[in-house]
């Protein structure tokens, strides 16, 4: 007869995290929040078990970031990394949890312990899959698709491919490597990187991060999308929430029936129910509806038919599969952000994408904008737009010790220490504030 106290089963503990920020070169990209740094920062974590399994994860970095990821090293080493509910459990009480108004206004996560627990789990989880040698997508139910499809994601952008030297170009390049370091400020220009990026990577779906310019400028590069690839290539718009409502109803009336969505037209749950309520084209979310906490408001309300999900700002890849269960149940649908991500990031993403109950849009990624690389045999291939999901244990992925380092040394070299695109605009446009509204 045994008691009632569950019996743990001796695993592999924890023995050492390494937490390692690196820069990577990003060109400068403009959003409804200001202008992209030469270089993104990104944070890489191991964790490596007392025999000698490591484990991998990448998220969002800045100094604040990382100095907690150092705090959280003496709640997590000494864990059996299966026991993921007492490693969050310890970080919740350590920490304490956070209320969604922490998101802050800017178009990025600015919590901090979404991200701590995201990396902690998606690294237990590359040593569980090696452990009992299957990929991640197991881990998470089983795969349900092979490949996992992506959109193209244009930007506007000032003239250069980002790094040491900010605007820094190569007159001979051609194809993408030419429309990656060129301006793109009209619509003429986001076509032409629209067609260069699409017959580089084959994507089938194309979405334009607005909110830089007047509604207008912005809203006449969905028409020209519209007549550059035709009715067959759907079409997404993205103002970052930088709209008044009014300014939301005319614009959005006004590209009904060249939308597959539109996301975060308005600011607030409120504002996006009131536009839904105006508007045919279905309403998608980052940043009404960014917590589980949200949800109960944001299907009261009815703010949107999409809830675009990120595992850095959910509290992991199995939360993930929670709310994609609650998105089927109130008739919501699901897809993905993204952010300036390398290969461990987007792994992650296709391991999720391939679990998914249901096929999600495709989903975005930055990651055509960026060039270094961080794991062995350099940079995933995309084959029309999708990616093969990955059938080695764990996540699939391992770390390029020697690329690790040199991405080290740009963080060290680089100076940023938090992503501040209105600090960066300013150096183009100098008194120049971000404002949560503007048109």
């Amino acid at each position: 007869m045994t008691s009632g106290k569950p019996q743990e089963r001796k695993g592999p503990k924890i023995k050492e995290i390494h937490i390692t920020p690196i820069a990577v070169v990003d060109p400068p990209l403009l959003n409804a929040a200001g202008l992209h740094a030469p270089y993104a920062l990104r944070t890489i974590v191991e964790l490596v078990t007392e025999d000698n399994i490591s484990g991998i994860s990448e998220i969002p970095g800045n100094t604040s970031i990382n100095a907690d990821l150092e705090e959280a090293k003496a709640l997590v080493i000494g864990k059996d990394p299966f026991q993921l509910n007492s490693i969050k459990r310890d970080l919740e009480n350590h920490f304490g949890k956070e209320s969604a108004h922490l998101r802050g206004d800017a178009p990025w996560d600015q919590r901090k312990l979404v991200h701590i627990f995201s990396a902690m789990e998606v690294a237990c989880l590359d040593i569980m899959g090696k452990v009992t040698a299957r990929p991640v997508v197991d881990l998470l139910g089983g795969k349900m698709r092979d490949r996992v499809p992506f959109a193209a994601y244009l930007f506007y952008k000032y003239e250069g491919a980002g790094g040491k030297l900010e605007f820094n170009t190569d007159p001979n390049a051609i194809g993408w490597a030419a429309a990656r370091q060129a301006a793109a400020l009209d619509p003429a220009g986001i076509v032409a990187q629209a067609q260069a990026m699409c017959r580089e990577f084959g994507f089938q779906s194309i979405k334009l991060k607005g909110g830089a310019f007047e509604p207008r400028q912005e809203v006449d590069a969905m028409f020209a999308l519209r007549e550059a690839f035709g009715p067959e290539v759907p079409l997404r718009f993205d103002p970052n929430a930088i709209w008044k409502l009014e300014t939301g109803i005319e614009y959005g009336r006004k590209m009904e029936g060249i939308l597959e969505y539109l996301e975060d037209p308005v600011r607030g749950q409120e504002n996006m129910a009131k536009v839904r309520r105006a508007l045919k084209t279905p309403l998608a979310t980052n940043m009404c509806t960014t917590s589980f906490e949200d949800i109960p408001s944001g299907i009261a309300l009815g703010s949107e038919d999409i809830i675009l999900s990120d595992h850095h700002f959910w509290g992991g890849l199995k939360a993930s599969m929670e709310l994609a269960k609650i998105c089927e149940t109130f008739g919501r649908d699901l897809s993905m952000h993204s952010n300036s991500h390398l290969g461990i990031s987007l792994a992650a993403m296709v391991h999720l994408g391939a679990a998914l109950p249901k096929p999600p849009y495709p989903l975005d990624t930055h990651y055509p904008w960026q060039s270094d690389e961080v794991i062995e045999g350099g940079r995933f291939k995309f084959e029309e737009g999708a990616i093969e999901v990955p059938q080695e244990p764990g996540l699939g992925v391992e770390l390029d010790r020697q690329a690790l380092a040199q991405l080290h040394q740009n963080f060290l070299d680089c100076g940023l220490t938090k992503r501040d695109d209105q600090v960066e605009m300013q150096k183009v446009i100098p008194g120049w504030q971000f404002q949560a509204v503007r048109w």
